[in-house]
C-alpha cells in the first residue's frame, strides 16, 4: 500500500531545535507544510553532507511556508553533541526529531529492523497533514534540497490550483496542464 495521500502517523518526541531542547508532535506539524527527512544516524557520513546542504536551503523553505524535519533513531541529546561538534551540522536551525523507539521512522515506513536504523526516507507533508511526496534511497544515495524545493513549489501550485498539474521538471513559472479529453495523445 502507498504511503501518498495517508495522514502522517500520530507521534510526540523531543527534538534538539536551534540550541535547545523541545517537544514536538504530530499536532504541530499540521497547518503548514512540512518536510521530513529521515536518515540512518549521527555522526556518519553521507548523511551530514545532505543535512548540510537542507540547512543552506532553509531559509527558502521558510519563504514557502516550509518547515523541515530531520529525523533519525538517535535521541535529541545525540543531536545536540553532533550539532556541537560538527562545522556541517552546526548550522541546523530546524527541529532534529529524536526517534530513539523507532515510532515515528515505522510510521514512514523507512525503519531497517535489524540494523535499527532509518532508510534516506524524504516525505512533504501538506497543511492537513497528508503526504504528497515521498522517496525513499539506499543509504549510499544522498538527496539535495534544490529538487525538494522543486516539488514543493510544484505541490504547492497543485493545491492551489484545481485541476492543473505540473509537466516533468517544472519549475514555477513554466506552463502548466490541465487534463483534458483534447490533450490525449497529444503531448
Amino acid at each position: 500500500m502507498s504511503i501518498i495521500n495517508t495522514h502522517i502517523p500520530e507521534f510526540k518526541t523531543e527534538a534538539f531545535v536551534d540550541g535547545d531542547f523541545k517537544t514536538i508532535t504530530s499536532d504541530d506539524v499540521k497547518g503548514k507544510w512540512g518536510v521530513f527527512m529521515f536518515y540512518p544516524a549521527d555522526f556518519t557520513f553521507v548523511c551530514p553532507t545532505e543535512i548540510e546542504d537542507m540547512a543552506e536551503h532553509y531559509s527558502q523553505f521558510k519563504e514557502l511556508g516550509v518547515e523541515i524535519y530531520s529525523v533519525s533513531t538517535d535521541t535529541h541529546f545525540s543531536h545536540k553533541a553532533w550539532h556541537d561538534s560538527s562545522p556541517a551540522i552546526g548550522k541546523v536551525k530546524f527541529p532534529m526529531l529524536g526517534d530513539a523507539t523507532g515510532k515515528i521512522t515505522r510510521g514512514f515506513d523507512v525503519m531497517i529492523e535489524e540494523e535499527g536504523l532509518a532508510l534516506r526516507g524524504t516525505f512533504l507533508v501538506d497543511p492537513d497533514g497528508i503526504i504528497k511526496v515521498a522517496e525513499i534511497h539506499d543509504l549510499g544515495i544522498g538527496r539535495s534540497a534544490k529538487d525538494m524545493l522543486r516539488k514543493v513549489k510544484a505541490a504547492q501550485y497543485v493545491r492551489e490550483n484545481d485541476g492543473e498539474v505540473c509537466p516533468a521538471a517544472w519549475e514555477k513559472g513554466q506552463k502548466t496542464l490541465t487534463p483534458s479529453l483534447d490533450l490525449v495523445g497529444k503531448i
